[in-house]
């Protein structure tokens, strides 16, 4: 083992951590007051739910050994087998570390999904879609990408979860947003963010905690971590400016929402290729995801669906850009155990890249539709009427989010 690598490792998990808080909060300030716990909640709890699954027979599922490209076995169940000696994806930290950072993936992937449907979907639903969405949709994908499936056989490149947690989520929030139907009053009634400000704040934790997220991919304190971290800087940074410049044409005004919405598409965006392109590369790939993730933002109200905080638009466009853009821009000059992409010679990578993408949105939609109409079946997925109009705060949980 190595201590460096293993402090390093350290950090990186906890900082991964920190991200379910950020995105609780950026979630919790873009929407109405009478809903800011709940939604606050459906992130924060996703840190106890998904630790325990995963400790029972998540890391299995999605690290144990192969079974048919697909799904690994329950060799890992319990964690056996998984202590303070390096693993099977490290010989430079322990095998135990390896699996906390992946718990910290494992949490923040279903919590990314609630913002499709906040505002109304019912506590005990989302607890019961959180664990059956894990286990049927995120574990079996991750296995396919970093665990031996058949994504990582054949040379599809995510560094740090473009294809596993953004455009996964982002299929998933489509069919929720569509399945769970338009909030009371929404294209009618004015529904604006309750408290910026907060929403500002988690997005800056949110990119704070990214850098522990695309770094330490790397699973190393090593030069791929260092291009990862800097790369991560430059693309947020274009994309929170191409955001807001893109709004200030269209809208007349450029918005701190704007800004803070862009950098979280410029962090998705760059996720994938993260470990695989250069700073100049990160900054097209930034001022592109600015853009287009701000115009399907502003797309969905003319589609017609109601998704509540933008996961469509932000992980999802954001998460199949970056995908496609790791197949355009990967060089082997910035990793020689990545690949050359479109632009460096090689359009075959850029190809695998679009057949994973479509694979995994495929397989998202259909798996996602079927958890949730199930879900509807046994307990019903959306709070009625009179509870929507009051507020899931006090509704679902009892109690309010500020007294004034």
């Amino acid at each position: 083992m190595n201590t460096g690598d293993t402090a390093f490792m350290l950090v990186a998990t906890a900082m991964v951590m920190l991200m379910t808080p950020g995105l609780a909060l950026f979630y919790g300030g873009m929407v109405r007051s009478k809903n800011v716990l709940s939604t606050i909640l459906q992130s924060f709890i996703c840190l106890g739910l998904i630790s325990i699954v995963w400790v029972l027979y998540g890391y299995s599922l999605a690290f144990g050994p192969d079974v048919g490209g697909f799904v690994g076995n329950l060799d890992f169940a319990g964690l056996a087998g998984v202590g303070l000696e390096p693993g099977p994806y490290s010989d430079t930290i322990p095998h135990l570390l390896f699996s906390a950072f992946q718990l910290m993936f494992a949490v923040i992937t279903p919590a990314l999904i609630t913002g499709a449907f906040a505002e109304r979907i019912k506590f005990s639903a989302f607890l019961i879609f959180a664990v059956l969405w894990s286990t049927l949709v995120y574990f079996p994908v991750c296995h396919w990408v970093w665990g031996g499936g058949w994504i990582s056989g054949h040379g599809g490149l995510d560094f740090a979860g473009g294809t596993v947690i953004h455009i996964n989520s982002g299929a998933a929030a489509l069919v929720a947003a569509l399945m769970l139907g338009k909030r009371k009053g929404w294209g009618k009634d004015a529904i604006h963010p309750h408290n910026v400000s907060m929403t500002v704040l988690g997005a800056g934790m949110l990119w704070f905690g990214w850098f522990g997220f695309n770094a330490g991919s790397a699973l190393a304190a090593d030069g791929i971590a260092t291009n990862a971290l800097f790369v991560t800087q430059v693309a947020a940074g274009a994309a929170a400016l191409s955001w807001i410049i893109a709004e200030w044409v269209i809208q007349g005004k450029p918005t701190t929402l704007g800004a803070a919405s862009g950098a979280v598409a410029g962090l998705v965006a760059i996720t994938p290729g993260c470990g695989f392109v250069g700073p100049v590369s990160a900054v097209i790939i930034g001022l592109v995801a600015g853009v287009i993730c701000y115009i399907a933002v502003i797309a969905k109200a003319k589609l017609g669906y109601d998704d509540s905080l933008d996961v469509v638009g932000v992980h999802g466009v954001g998460g199949l850009w970056g995908a496609l853009a790791t197949g355009l821009f990967a060089s082997t000059a910035v990793n020689p155990g990545g690949a050359d992409g479109l632009f460096f010679g090689n359009p075959k990578l850029f190809a695998i890249q679009a057949m994973d993408a479509g694979i995994t949105i495929a397989y998202s939609l259909i798996v996602t539709f079927i958890i949730l109409k199930v879900i509807d079946i046994v307990v019903g997925l959306r709070v009625n009427t009179d509870d929507e109009v009051q507020g899931l705060d006090i509704t679902q949980h009892s109690e309010i989010g500020y007294t004034l």
